[in-house]
């Protein structure tokens, strides 16, 4: 898969709106839709908790144990943060949400210690 990038000046209007999270961040949560979307059958609607998991899943698969420093160096330490990133998208029409979408369909999906570390795959605390 090729790295994907924004055109220029997309970070500038993301900066104006949003300043915490590294364009990495952004272009990661991008990444997860994506893969949430090819192991579909048909391409549908994504929920938050969904594309929460599928940031997940696709950090794991990236970062391995690293994962969650990763995320963190680029601002994200929680699942509110993918919320606050998706949400920073589609205020500048680069994502679309439905209705019925908001911000704290992200809260509390998960806890990044749980997540990446204590139910890591190969993790010895699931033994």
């Amino acid at each position: 898969m090729t790295e994907l990038a924004f055109r220029e000046g997309i970070m500038d209007q993301i900066r104006l709106r949003e300043q915490r999270f590294d364009e990495r961040a952004y272009l990661f949560v991008l990444s997860s839709l994506e893969h949430s979307q090819a192991r579909l059958i048909e391409r549908r609607h994504i929920s938050g908790p969904e594309l929460a998991h599928a940031c997940r899943e696709l950090a794991l698969q990236r970062f391995g144990v690293m994962a969650r420093l990763v995320l963190e160096h680029w601002g994200v330490r929680a699942t509110a943060d993918i919320g606050d990133i998706v949400f920073t998208l589609v205020d500048l029409g680069l994502l679309i949400s439905q209705p019925d979408d908001s911000r704290e369909d992200f809260e509390d999906v998960f806890d990044f210690a749980d997540a990446f570390e204590r139910e890591y795959p190969w993790s010895a605390a699931h033994v």
